[in-house]
């Protein structure tokens, strides 16, 4: 079995993801994983794909060909199906007012712990009352035996008093399947 990501970038319109979905059909490509948005005007996707040898090389192809005239980054690298570390899946939420530099820091102090990112997610949308604009993170990790919560939950209390954060740490649990 040989294993590629892709990674689309380009203008949005409507039928991307069905364009990407028969490409990769048709050279018998199974899609296992796949995160999309529209982010400005922009459609951007990420997938995991496998299928057998040389499902990379027929992608690399097919797909610039699928998507010709779109405007759209294509590439396709060669990868292995990831393994997971033995611990306990964490999820890091914030919610601030949206200022510059929140993203660095939380990941800054996530880096001192040698913390690996599974999935980080952040929004910004309006506070219902005020309209001011409303930074939300969300970010999956993984705490390794040997990591130092306590330390972790520290540093984080730093970040957030330095960026004027609610943050918060805590196992993940069933219903947060989606940060998987």
């Amino acid at each position: 079995m040989e294993y590629s990501v892709i990674s689309v970038v380009g203008p949005d319109s409507i039928g991307i993801m069905e364009t990407i979905a028969a490409a990769a059909a048709e050279i018998g490509a199974n899609i296992e994983e796949t995160r999309a948005s529209i982010l400005g005007g922009e459609f951007a996707v990420i997938m995991l794909v496998s299928g057998n040898e040389g499902v990379g090389a027929a992608l690399n192809t097919s797909l610039p060909k699928a998507l010709a005239g779109r405007g759209m980054t294509i590439s396709v690298r060669p990868t292995t199906l990831p393994g997971h570390a033995a611990g306990i899946p964490y999820v890091i939420e914030s919610l601030s007012l949206d200022t510059p530099g929140i993203v660095r820091a939380v990941t800054q102090a996530l880096l001192a712990q040698a913390i690996n990112i599974e999935n980080l997610e952040c929004t910004v949308a309006s506070a219902p009352l005020s309209g001011s604009p409303m930074f939300k993170m969300r970010i999956a990790v993984n705490i390794t035996p040997g990591t130092k919560l306590a330390l972790l939950k520290s540093e984080l209390a730093r970040v957030a008093e330095a960026h004027d954060l609610d943050i918060s740490v805590r196992p993940l649990r069933s219903s947060d399947r989606d940060l998987e």
